[in-house]
């Protein structure tokens, strides 16, 4: 899910001003005007990617060393890059070996929260994701994945009880998208408000649809609506990252010998499909959106 951004802008909460305050006197007449209330401001992103180097280069500065830093970051690249072969287990172990090298880089790994989740340890994908939102608040894509690794433990109920609220996103597809699982709702409008909207929202509401329906573990819309995803014009842009790491059966069974081998169905999709040459659609039914890397 050009790179992967976060929105970073101030908490949304009204702040009421006390009276006289800045010096100016009160009329000596009439009730005291009723204080102001500060509206929601959805603010513009900032590449996500711009966290980590951030991060690294004040541990760094503390620590009198780049060398822990600058491995842990080439850590991470690589288990993205796993990731992106399919090589899920493969990816965990680069990401823990970062966090490892450089302890300070465990909050902003989102991506680490995504390998736990198709790993089926949706606890500690859950801790993962809270790190992050913890870090950034106004982080809507890492509250909806809390939500679906809580799911995943503890039921769509449950796990709206303890639901990560966030920042005002700037996107009116993501706050759309974050309203329908944070309240709950009907996911066909979410795709039908964005049918007739940018490339970018026809992608995200038939993405965030597929996940919803996958949180509700009705496998045949979750695939429907993220199949319809990866093909749209967005979805199969060189630019964002979407991969499959294996058939659906084989993921819910445990059962890694059916792994579908990474083979190209379309390169600039970046959909990774068995090595039978099978359509797209029988190998995407558990698709990752993993932000958009570049």
């Amino acid at each position: 899910m050009a790179p992967a951004s976060v929105a970073l802008h101030p908490p949304t909460t009204s702040f009421s001003f006390p009276a006289g305050a800045g010096g100016c006197s009160r009329p000596r007449f009439g009730p005291p005007a009723s204080p102001a209330r500060l509206a929601p401001v959805a603010t513009s992103v900032v590449p996500r990617r711009l966290l980590l180097p951030a991060a690294a280069g004040v541990w760094d500065f503390i620590s009198g060393g780049a060398g822990g830093a600058a491995a842990a970051s080439l850590a991470v690249r690589r288990g993205m890059q796993l990731f992106r072969q399919g090589d899920v287990a493969g990816s965990m172990a680069e990401f823990d070996k970062a966090i490892e090298m450089d302890p300070r880089q465990k909050q902003y790994l989102w991506q680490r929260g995504l390998s736990l989740y198709y790993l089926d340890r949706f606890e500690e994908g859950a801790e993962q994701f809270r790190l992050d939102v913890a870090a950034n608040p106004n982080d809507t894509e890492e509250s909806i994945w809390c939500f679906l690794c809580e799911a995943q433990l503890y039921g769509i109920k449950e796990a709206r009880k303890q639901f990560l609220e966030v920042g005002l996103d700037s996107r009116p597809v993501m706050r759309e998208a974050y309203m329908l699982f944070k309240d709950g709702g009907d996911p066909e409008k979410l795709v039908t408000s964005f049918s007739s909207g940018t490339d970018g929202e026809v992608f995200y509401s038939s993405l965030y649809a597929g996940l919803y329906y996958e949180s509700q573990k009705n496998a045949e819309k979750a695939k429907s609506h993220i199949v319809a995803a990866c093909k749209s014009p967005y979805g199969s842009s060189a630019a964002t990252g979407i991969y499959s790491e294996r058939d659906h059966q084989h993921l819910s069974s445990g059962d890694d010998s059916g792994r579908s081998q990474p083979t190209d169905c379309n390169m600039a999709m970046g959909v990774l499909i068995s090595s039978n040459g099978a359509d797209c659609e029988d190998a995407c039914s558990r698709i990752l959106f993993v932000c958009r890397y570049v």
